[in-house]
């Protein structure tokens, strides 16, 4: 019998029939989870950063001399710069009467006194033609070897006054001239500021203070007690029961790519992966959920100490390899913690920094990056986090939407841009209750993917603020914060600093969850 599209009963068929696809695709957007996620994110455990934890830097020799460290050197016989002409692939002069982007030089440290130096279009320093008397220096080299190698000998007087020697031939830098940089200096060059071979050091810009800088600062060997003593002492069971007592439910914690790998690759010492099976286990004993989030993948994808970078250079997406790398270590977590009554989540890549990775490179990570997870959980959330610095604060909601268990990533500071200098403390929370509530009800949708505010901290950049200021700022974020889908993750359990710390909020009345 054909049906009447007129009649009653083809209508209310073709009602219930639209009524069941909105509800399988409402389901499959959104997903809810059964607890909105309160968390505290356990930063600068598993992924050093020295600001949170500057002790853990303070045995290395030479600790402002790590990888990163920008430098300037300044000829004292010429009171010029030395300049790699053209940014590099070029020649090495002195010839420079202001420092700026050609004079900085990246230092990659080799041991505790001998470094290379790369240069602003990234070719090394080294000496051309393997070094004979009177040969140039250079910037040619994509890798470095002997040849790029270079030993600093600082003035026990005045430390940033310094001499350079080649490692391959045992002789010094000398500006001979200012368009002729030599190492043939042979002797004791002195101190002397007529001296062709002394130059002052100067330093530009933020050191780095990641993983790579404190495993490679210490050495393999050295750096392997270290850090276990770090993991073991930072973060222990104890945190875990006062989290659950404190009213949270959850730990986002931050990982990089060397946890996941066997054997660790150098400078980066085993024994982290452990450690995260640890942690998964006092979650579990605790009824607490873990949102693992990988903030340092195998190329950076940002400048920060936490990407695990070597020396802030940004490479992820460069190639595919670097994409197909990268979902290689997402495959290998999920692969472990699938079956762990505690995985909430996995965070694909934590703040990808626009425009250097493009939000093209970033869609086909995490197309792939969403795959992986899901060839081992149906039900573990796949976070994507926007981009730092993007102004298009929905430009993943077309990639997110229509995929199952997705969550949009978005981090809140008032106080990382100079946008907030002079504030005052009600403008900072005039902004929460308007900006940043806005921008988070554009990501929060009842069919599209759930949102959460990833990282926040109630610090303030308001000068004499008192506890009362904060307690205020701290409330109108939880507020705000809460009207996330999937929820929220405060920035960090423990730090220094103590408004960055939620243990040391809550215990001294700034915060209750």
């Amino acid at each position: 019998m054909k049906a009447n599209r007129n009649s009653p009963v083809f209508s209310w068929l073709l009602l219930l029939l639209l009524s069941h696809l909105c509800l399988r695709i409402n389901v499959q957007s959104t997903e809810m989870p059964s607890v909105q996620f309160k968390a505290v994110n356990l930063g600068g455990w598993l992924v050093t950063e020295g600001w949170i934890t500057p002790s853990l830097f303070d045995r290395i020799y030479n600790s402002d001399l790590l990888d990163g460290t920008q430098v300037q050197f300044m000829s004292t016989a010429w009171g010029k710069y030395l300049c790699a002409e053209k940014g590099g692939a070029s020649t090495i002069a002195a010839n420079s009467s202001k420092a700026s982007d050609w004079e900085t030089f990246k230092l990659w440290r080799v041991s505790d006194d001998q470094f290379q130096f790369r240069v602003f279009n990234k070719q090394f320093i080294g000496l051309d033609g393997g070094g004979g008397p009177g040969s140039p220096i250079v910037a040619v080299a994509t890798m470095p070897g002997e040849s790029e190698t270079f030993q600093i000998i600082r003035n026990p007087g005045n430390p940033n006054r310094v001499h350079i020697k080649a490692l391959s031939n045992e002789m010094f830098l000398q500006a001979k001239s200012e368009d002729i940089v030599t190492a043939d200096f042979g002797g004791e060059p002195g101190w002397e500021d007529s001296s062709k071979a002394v130059f002052v050091m100067n330093f530009f810009g933020n050191s780095l203070q990641g993983e790579y800088q404190v495993t490679n600062g210490y050495g393999t060997g050295r750096a392997a007690q270290v850090m276990q003593d770090h993991w073991n002492t930072f973060i222990v069971e104890d945190d875990f029961a006062f989290i659950a007592k404190s009213g949270l439910n959850a730990v986002r914690i931050p990982v990089g790519w060397w946890t996941a790998t066997n054997p660790t690759p150098a400078p980066f010492v085993a024994g982290s992966l452990d450690v995260l099976d640890r942690a998964f286990s006092w979650a579990e004993n605790y009824g607490l959920k873990v949102i693992l989030d990988l903030h340092a993948p195998p190329y950076s994808q940002n400048r920060g100490d936490h990407s695990g970078t070597r020396d802030g250079t940004i490479e992820f997406g460069s190639t595919q390899e670097t994409i197909d790398k990268t979902v290689e270590v997402i495959e290998l977590f999920s692969a472990r913690y699938a079956s762990s009554e505690s995985l909430a989540a996995v965070g694909l890549i934590n703040e990808p920094s626009a425009p250097a990775v493009s939000l093209d490179v970033l869609a086909r990570y995490y197309e792939a990056g969403y795959a992986a997870v899901r060839r081992h959980s149906p039900t573990a959330y796949v976070i994507m986090s926007n981009r730092l610095h993007s102004t298009t604060p929905t430009e993943l909601l077309p990639l997110a939407n229509g995929r199952s268990r997705t969550v949009i990533d978005v981090h809140y500071y008032n106080l990382l841009s100079s946008g907030f200098n002079n504030w005052t403390v009600q403008q900072n929370i005039d902004y929460i209750y308007q900006t940043r509530a806005s921008e988070l009800n554009t990501l929060t949708s009842a069919s599209g993917p759930l949102s959460f505010v990833g990282e926040w901290v109630a610090e303030l950049n308001v000068t004499n603020a008192g506890p009362e200021d904060y307690k205020r700022f701290a409330r109108a974020q939880l507020e705000v914060y809460g009207r996330a889908s999937f929820g929220w993750a405060y920035w960090t359990l423990k730090n220094v600093n103590p408004h960055w710390s939620l243990r040391w909020m809550i215990e001294n009345g700034y915060i209750t969850i």
